[in-house]
């Protein structure tokens, strides 16, 4: 395991998660019982922002989540992990011209670009919309061997103690990560807490977990200005 690489992205770690906790509160309303990922008025602004494919986007990622309400858990993982691994892959300091930058699904689909963790989170988000318990998701750092750099990817436990099945914008097969032996498991968090990662089971609390945040009222206080 690269501990230097583990130690430099820490802090960039504990940031991405509390993007993507803020992201679950900006990103899901729920409105007449219903999921809804994407609003009306957000869609008419991203239309006359960035033109009308960008809006079909948001139109189609509605429909998916309306569409396989009752499908069964392994299509949904296929259906969503379809859908976002046609966005196209740009780094951050080329599509937002910053080192590091965590975009909102709706971010993503507007501009037709992101990078692994903005393929990661929007996957995450749009399974919990349609129900799958977020017990399941596990947003997963991990060491790309291939490339020798930081990576993330989705990753989905049938049972607790289950092999899970990987979801990657590298490699577009869902498989296990048994099977998936160019990553390092390293970290994985969802809403729930942050452990260290591991192929089977969800791996050893790590002490803290989500109150490891900065800032994280300052963040909630603006985010509801």
């Amino acid at each position: 395991m690269n501990l230097p690489l583990i130690k430099k992205t820490w802090q960039t770690w504990q940031t991405f998660l509390l993007i993507l906790l803020t992201a679950s509160i900006a990103v899901f309303v729920v409105a007449d019982g219903s999921p809804q990922v994407v609003t009306k008025l957000e869609i008419e602004m991203t239309k006359v922002k960035y033109g009308g494919r960008a809006a079909d986007r948001l139109v189609q990622w509605q429909e998916l989540v309306d569409e396989n309400q009752n499908e069964s858990e392994e299509d949904k993982l296929e259906i969503v992990n379809d859908f976002f691994n046609r966005v196209r892959f740009i780094d951050d300091i080329v599509h937002w011209r910053k080192k590091d930058y965590w975009a909102t699904p709706l971010e993503m689909l507007a501009t037709d670009g992101g990078d692994c963790e903005d393929y990661s989170i929007a996957k995450y988000f749009t399974l919990k919309a349609l129900g799958v318990p977020e017990s399941k998701l596990y947003i997963t750092y991990v060491k790309a061997i291939r490339y020798n750099q930081a990576h993330m990817v989705l990753t989905y436990f049938k049972s607790p103690k289950s092999i899970p099945v990987v979801l990657d914008n590298i490699n577009k097969r869902i498989l296990k990560a048994t099977r998936r032996k160019d990553l390092v498991p390293i970290y994985s968090f969802n809403g729930d807490g942050l452990w260290l990662a591991k192929q089977r089971g969800k791996g050893r609390s790590v002490s803290g977990g989500t109150s490891k945040l900065k800032n994280w009222n300052s963040l909630l206080k603006r985010l509801n200005n």
